[in-house]
């Protein structure tokens, strides 16, 4: 096991958003969070980064975590590959540049390496935060709506990406109000 929630509950402007929230991700593992708009699905998922406390329960994690939320958290000055490689060589793994190109080729943003981050449409910008995580050396990806903004080909990338995600041990813990194809992906509804 190495994510998991005990009875977590989230607190957020003075109001209870969720409790009782419990499941565990393993290698290969992926779960889904689902429920309507302000029920706590983004909180959820800041909880699983540690970027938010739990007013109640636990959460640990033994392993590095991506997270990738409405921000793109690239540098907008720089070129996308750049961007992608200042993140990628923060991570302790070895190879940034081969990972960060293997992020851009399964992402198809090969055509924009050298384009600015700013120039980037909200489709391109969308991917190239996903291709963030995906050359990070990260085992849990936390992804925040990351269909959003996307056409259908960029979708069946994204599922793709998490399915080799999955079957390389890694999991992805995510909330969606879109379909996803994660096969065998767990429900969390909220």
């Amino acid at each position: 096991m190495t994510l998991a929630f005990c009875d977590v509950a989230c607190v957020r402007g003075g109001r209870l958003l969720f409790s009782g929230v419990s499941f565990d991700l393993g290698p290969g593992d992926a779960a889904i969070v689902t429920g309507p708009n302000g029920i706590g699905k983004s909180s959820l998922i800041r909880i699983a980064a540690g970027l938010l406390a739990p007013f109640d329960g636990a959460v640990t994690c033994e392993v590095d975590r991506a997270l990738l939320t409405e921000a793109s958290a690239l540098d907008t000055d720089r070129s996308l590959v750049a961007a992608l490689r200042f993140w990628a060589g923060l991570d302790r793994a070895p190879d940034p540049d081969t990972r960060v190109a293997r992020a851009v080729e399964a992402l198809d943003l090969e055509a924009l390496a050298g384009i600015p981050v700013r120039l980037l449409s909200t489709g391109q910008r969308r991917r190239a935060s996903i291709a963030r995580v995906a050359a990070s050396a990260a085992s849990v990806w936390l992804l925040d709506e990351p269909a959003n903004g996307l056409d259908l080909a960029s979708v069946a990338r994204l599922e793709a990406l998490i399915a080799t995600h999955r079957a390389a041990g890694g999991m992805a813990l995510v909330a969606t109000h879109l379909p996803l194809a994660l096969p065998g992906a767990r429900e969390i509804a909220l």
